[in-house]
């Protein structure tokens, strides 16, 4: 049995933020119905990278343990069949533009019409208010306006996007624990008819103390590289070989650093001697350090970091990441099988609930796999049958 076995959630969201939601609760049981349009489906389904039989790795990376259902968004039965979903669920999750889902015909009124205790979770670009409220986003978008992008990159250069699509995902977890968080509450009797959040504002939660800077104090925080923007020593350096990554955060550290340097004169250095002192100096201490990371190589190094409890470690590319004995040991790769019965390597969820992994049950679903499943498990093909012959049957007197 797992948490959120017995939920039941409608998912009507496309790309990413929705279905990385979306996929957190089916991680955890909740039965979650991916409803498509037939006319294509979810669009990330045509998005690069491919596999070799040409399926979207970008659509089968977020969309794990659930099932879909195609309908004809714009033709009658559909708008039936979406009726019927809704008032058997416990949650709608959409990513649509702001209005979108009223001017479909379920604006909050009929909503509650059709089911008083659904939770509507929304998940748009810029937020349910203001003068930007109507309009589309997405992540690259947002990240640029939201001032993510001017503290990413190299230090006195341009401004970076974030290598992933950062904003979306965080923008899922939100409306994630958001739907978990209105369960939780309506089981102690907190009603919550809905929960919405957007891009925008997701980002600019993530700024957290360099958005607090510029709050406080007024001050524009910038792009330093790969170096911490606040503490120093903690970045990338070179060594004899590769780059590495160490992270030099308490006095404890300092110290055993210095020793394993063989420094100990920084110790006494006034530029270097507190973790002010050290950031302030951030440009000559790194050239010191990288002098004296000269000497080994960059496994050496972290060897004897890590022996002293330094956080320290090796810049890897994913597949190097993905092939490490930590990875594997954590089985953070599950295989699912497809329809057609070929299999999947997925990343699973990252959490484990008493020491047992959240498992990968399913694979992404095919276009309108669990159409007619869903329909009969749910009754509605029998009420549509019912509808039909009712409405025939007054066509004919």
């Amino acid at each position: 049995m797992l948490p959120l076995e017995g939920f039941t959630v409608i998912d009507l969201s496309r790309a990413l933020a929705g279905p990385y939601c979306t996929t957190m609760l089916a991680d955890f049981g909740a039965n979650v119905i991916k409803v498509e349009s037939c006319a294509g489906g979810d669009p990330s389904r045509s998005w690069p990278p491919f596999d070799h039989d040409g399926r979207s790795l970008y659509y089968d990376s977020v969309n794990r343990n659930k099932r879909s259902l195609t309908v004809d968004f714009y033709s009658e039965e559909g708008t039936e069949t979406l009726e019927h979903l809704l008032a058997q669920a416990d949650v709608l999750v959409e990513n649509f533009k702001f209005g979108t889902l009223a001017a479909m015909g379920f604006g909050p009124a009929r909503l509650s019409e059709l089911n008083p205790s659904l939770l509507h979770v929304a998940i748009n670009a810029y937020g349910e208010t203001g003068p930007l409220h109507n309009l589309p986003g997405l992540d690259q978008v947002i990240q640029a306006a939201s001032g993510l992008t001017s503290v990413t990159g190299p230090a006195g250069g341009p401004g970076y996007r974030v290598g992933l699509p950062i904003i979306d995902i965080v923008s899922g977890m939100n409306a994630a624990f958001g739907v978990v968080t209105a369960l939780l509450g309506k089981a102690r009797g907190v009603a919550t008819e809905k929960v919405s959040t957007s891009l925008f504002e997701s980002a600019l939660a993530l700024s957290v103390f360099q958005g607090q800077q510029a709050i406080s104090m007024g001050e524009v925080p910038v792009a330093q590289g790969n170096s911490h923007p606040s503490i120093a020593p903690y970045g990338a350096y070179e060594t004899s070989t590769e780059s590495l990554v160490v992270a030099v955060s308490t006095t404890k550290h300092w110290l055993a650093f210095v020793e394993i340097l063989n420094c100990r004169e920084w110790v006494q250095d006034d530029r270097f001697a507190t973790s002010a002192a050290r950031a302030r100096n951030r440009d000559a201490l790194d050239e010191a350090i990288t002098a004296a990371l000269s000497a080994k190589s960059a496994e050496e190094w972290i060897v004897a970091f890590r022996s002293s409890g330094i956080p320290s470690g090796p810049i890897n590319n994913y597949k190097q990441a993905f092939d490490s004995e930590q990875a594997k040991a954590l089985g953070i790769i599950q295989t699912a099988l497809r329809s057609d019965g070929s299999s999947i390597s997925v990343v699973r969820s990252p959490l484990s609930r008493d020491g047992e992994l959240a498992a990968v049950r399913m694979a992404a679903p095919d276009l309108g796999e669990h159409t007619d499943e869903i329909l009969h498990e749910m009754g509605i093909a029998q009420k549509m049958l019912v509808a039909a012959g009712a409405k025939k049957a007054e066509e004919l007197r």
